[in-house]
């Protein structure tokens, strides 16, 4: 139960602390990358899992 916890959808701001970037960083990466984001309704949500994922496969170094 503890990895269907650790792997619950977040927003933008929760995923900014998460990076340690700024909530317009992740912003300009929905923009201009890949970055696992869902939009529901009006808000942006991330599973942590797919953030690790991502940063593992080194695409969010291609544009900051």
């Amino acid at each position: 139960m503890n990895d269907r916890m650790e792997d619950k959808w977040i927003g933008l701001e929760e995923a900014a602390e998460y990076m340690d970037v700024t909530k317009d960083t992740v912003r300009n990466w929905i923009k201009k990358t890949d970055i696992p984001a869902h939009k529901i309704g009006k808000l942006w949500k991330f599973k942590k899992s797919e953030i690790d994922e991502w940063i593992k496969s080194g695409k969010s170094a291609l544009s900051s």
